[in-house]
Parts: C-alpha cells; sequence; structure tokens
C-alpha cells in the first residue's frame, strides 16, 4: 500500500472506460496480477470466474491498449514525477513480442525477427531513478506492426512513409513534458537527424549513443573551427579527463567484428578493463533546412584503455545536451548510459517472468489491453528484486508483494513448513536458491538469470501443489460417510 492506495488503485484508479465498474475490475485484475505475476493467465487469476471477467473486460470497445496505459500515465507524469527532485532518466528501447504460432492473429500483426516471424515491435519508454536505479512506471508504450515495403525503396521514400520505423523513437516520448531534469536515454539506433532535432527543441535532457561518424563542427561558436570534421575522429582526439575500473562479463555475441564484415560469433571474455573518458562542445547540423542554426550539443567519448591483444577495444560515443565540462559530470552521464542496462532486464521480465507472448488470445482488441496490463505490473517483479537488496526496505514483509500462495509453497520448499513471516529479502534469496546460487556471504547477490530460472522452477512446484491439494479436497468429498445410526 502506497498512500493508502493499493497498485491496482494507484495505477489503474482513473482508468477513462466508459463505466466505473470497468475501471473498478481493472483495478481488481492489476491487484491480482501484481501479487501472482508468474505463468499464463489462468494462473495469474485466482479463479475461471476472475479469468472470465477479465476476457470480458477486454472485449469491450472502450478498453484499449490506451486507454489502459493513459490511467497509468496520469499517474506516473502528474502525480509522481512532479514530487521527485534532481534528475529522472526516462529509457527508450524496443523489443519484439512474437505471437507467430498464433494462426487467427497473422493478418492483424506485422513481420519481426527474419520477416517469416509475427508479432508487434513494442516501444517501451522506462522511468527510472538514476541514484537507485529503482524502476518508477512505464511512460510510454508504442506497439507497431512493422509494415511491408516495396522492393529497392529508396531513401527519399522511405523518409516520407508515415510508417517507417525510425518514427518509433518520436512517438515513444510524445507523452513527455518539457523539463530539463527528464533525461532521455536512447541507445544507437535513436541515432537520426530527425529524432536529435526534435530533442534538441523539447525542452529536456538528451543522452544518446552515437553510431554515425556525421560531420561536426568544433566548438559551440561558429567561428571556433568552420570547418567540418567527422564526429568520431574528432573525439578521439581529445585528451582523456580520467579514468576508473570497469568488471566486464564475459559473453559470446552473434555480430560484425569492429563493425565490419560478415558476422560470426565473437567471445568477449571477463576481465577488469581500465576505462578512459573524454568530452568536447560539437555543433551538429540536424535540420535539412539551409537555414537553421545547428544544434549545440556535447560529445561523451568512453573506452577501454590498452585491451588484451586478441579482444575488441570497448568503446562508444554519447551526444547530451547536459552540459559536460568536469570529469564529474562526464562520469554522470556515462552512468546516466550505464542505467540503460534496466530496460533490458524489463524486457526479460516482460518475456520470461510475465510469460506476455504465452497469452492465448484469438483477437489483437483483446490482447493488447492485456499487453498494456502486463507490462504495467511487470514493474512489480523489478522492484521485488529491488527491493530485496536495499537496507530500507529488504526486511519488509514479502506478503506486499507477492501472494501467500507463492510465500507457502517456497518457504515449505525451503524450511520444511510454511513461514508467512518472511521478509522480501528471504524470499528472493530462496528463489534464487531454487536455480542454484548459494546465498553465501561471499556471493554478490542473485541476479536475473538466476531469478528468472527460479521463477520457472517455483511455477512448476505451485502447479505441483495446486494438484496435490486437488487431490486431497477430492478423497475428502469421496470418502465414505458415517454409518446412519
Amino acid at each position: 500500500m502506497e498512500n493508502g492506495l493499493s497498485f491496482g488503485e494507484r495505477n489503474f484508479g482513473l482508468a477513462v472506460l466508459g463505466d466505473k465498474r470497468r475501471t473498478n475490475q481493472l483495478v481488481e485484475l492489476a491487484g491480482q496480477m501484481a501479487h501472482r505475476p508468474g505463468g499464463s493467465l489462468p494462473e495469474k487469476l485466482n479463479s475461471p470466474k476472475d479469468l472470465k471477467a477479465m476476457y470480458r473486460l477486454f472485449d469491450c470497445d472502450q478498453v484499449t491498449h490506451q486507454a489502459v496505459l493513459a490511467a497509468h500515465q496520469e499517474y506516473l507524469l502528474k502525480t509522481l514525477l512532479p514530487a521527485r527532485s534532481g534528475f529522472t532518466l526516462v529509457i527508450h528501447d524496443a523489443t519484439e513480442l512474437e505471437y507467430t504460432k498464433h494462426y487467427s492473429l497473422s493478418e492483424d500483426l506485422g513481420q519481426i525477427g527474419n520477416g517469416f516471424r509475427r508479432g508487434y515491435i513494442a516501444q517501451n519508454s522506462l522511468v527510472v531513478c538514476p541514484a537507485t536505479r529503482a524502476t518508477l512506471g512505464l511512460a510510454n508504450q508504442v506497439l507497431y506492426r512493422r509494415a511491408k515495403v516495396k522492393k529497392g525503396e529508396t531513401c527519399s521514400e522511405r523518409r516520407k512513409r508515415d510508417s517507417r520505423e525510425s518514427l518509433l523513437w518520436l512517438k515513444g516520448v510524445e507523452p513527455l513534458p518539457a523539463n530539463r531534469q527528464i533525461v532521455d536515454v536512447c541507445d544507437r539506433g535513436a541515432d537520426n537527424s530527425e529524432f536529435i532535432e526534435h530533442e534538441a527543441n523539447s525542452g529536456r535532457t538528451f543522452l544518446i549513443r552515437s553510431s554515425i561518424n556525421r560531420n561536426c563542427f568544433v566548438g559551440h561558436d561558429e567561428t571556433d573551427n568552420p570547418e567540418p570534421r567527422k564526429l568520431h575522429d574528432d573525439a578521439r582526439t581529445h585528451a582523456m579527463a580520467g579514468t576508473w575500473e570497469l568488471e566486464i562479463a564475459g559473453k559470446t555475441e552473434f555480430k560484425s567484428p569492429n563493425g565490419k564484415g560478415k558476422k560470426q560469433n565473437v567471445t568477449r571474455k571477463k576481465r577488469t578493463a581500465t576505462m578512459a573518458v573524454s568530452f568536447a562542445p560539437i555543433q551538429l547540423k540536424v535540420s535539412r533546412s539551409k537555414t537553421s542554426s545547428p544544434a549545440c550539443v556535447w560529445i561523451v567519448r568512453v573506452w577501454e584503455v590498452n585491451p588484451p591483444a586478441d579482444q575488441e577495444r570497448l568503446e562508444w560515443f554519447l551526444l547530451t545536451n547536459h552540459p559536460v565540462t568536469t570529469f564529474e559530470e562526464a562520469n554522470e552521464v556515462v552512468g546516466w548510459y550505464e542505467t540503460r542496462w534496466v530496460i533490458e532486464e524489463y524486457h526479460k521480465c516482460l518475456k520470461t517472468g510475465m510469460s506476455i507472448e504465452g497469452y492465448q488470445f484469438t483477437d489483437t482488441r483483446r490482447l493488447e489491453p492485456a499487453i498494456a496490463l502486463t507490462s504495467i505490473t511487470a514493474i512489480t517483479l523489478l522492484n521485488l528484486r529491488d527491493d530485496s537488496r536495499r537496507e530500507e526496505t529488504k526486511d519488509r514483509p514479502a506478503i506486499e508483494y507477492i501472494d501467500q500462495e507463492y510465500i507457502e509453497v517456497l518457504s515449505a520448499w525451503r524450511h520444511g513448513t510454511p513461514k508467512m513471516e518472511w521478509t522480501v529479502s528471504q524470499f528472493v534469496l530462496a528463489l534464487a536458491r531454487l536455480s542454484g546460487h548459494q546465498n553465501r556471504k561471499s556471493d554478490h547477490p542473485p541476479g536475473w538469470q538466476k531469478l528468472w530460472k527460479g521463477w520457472h522452477e517455483l511455477h512448476a512446484m505451485l502447479t505441483g501443489a495446486r494438484i496435490a491439494k486437488k487431490k486431497q479436497n477430492l478423497w475428502v468429498n469421496l470418502s465414505p460417510r458415517d454409518p446412519v445410526s
């Protein structure tokens, strides 16, 4: 409970669905899904009656994806964000939601992946606190169906097409207010002139990872250097402002080595890297209008000093309109970008934790509001892990976050008897234990890979417990009655 309001009341109490009873039903569904996040929809809801009520609710014309999302947006943008001080990050990124095997939906979905799969590209805008990296809400979600385009489409034709995928970045930031304390954080996909120009005039702070070695002008004064230079090449000429140590996780990716040539498996070794940073003011010509002024921004370069001979150097370039004149300011900007991994975990949460791609709807009009509801309630799973690590919240009762059935089954597995007094920290540690995490003092806190595996195991245990309970009740009901005297 927060300010006396439940999760459902805070996030969906203001939903405009044409009937107050529908709003009340949505509030009730949100509360149940937040406390029972895992598995399919029948597993999330308490009874067949609740499941039928949900299908009936989503069958109403007024209950759309936007109507469900708008209620949460109003709470987030008009109540939560104005009460905050300091910077707040809005991390923008897309993920594919696949429903290829839902043949009744195929005509209403778009191409994803290699073009042979069907589904949505979901452009999500996740609100995150930069200090704690806690997830605060979902500022926007755009469900995009990739359009079929004619073969050999020219660049000019693509720019004129309203269905072009690059517009997702512009659509994602539409509901956000003009406020310098709000920072739009975007990956390389947002590095296009149209979006940079929009952000430069948005009234917000922006941070975009650069992927194009475009022309730029050095300095913010037009008389500094009238000759254009290549952005990345020029950034590599600036002296480092400072260094720090960074732990690099090992992984294998299928990509082009150094961004060139055919894709292949590239293995990155686990290591401790010395990272350096430099920065400089620049001007970018982002408008096609000859009379428009260039955008005054800063380029921040981050790179690995002396990488191993057999390893690709870590390097990225960040564009921002936030002034960067000292190492501390550059370090703050780099920290903002490093927070981008939170949205990657959020996408895993949607697919693995909430099983959003397993919904069995036969109509996109019913599927889409379910996606909106699930996408917002998924934030509770992120908060569960985050709160289990913080000193001020780790001892809060687990029952505030999760349904008692989950706690009963997991605590009985861990201790041989249910322990409803478990804290959120105890629940999360036991969940990780299911997937092999040893919970030793020397171990790091469990990461999402362990927790997702633990959720999968817990769902299986929960299903078995429900079956056993039904059988027990069945035998009780079939037991012979006492003889009549």
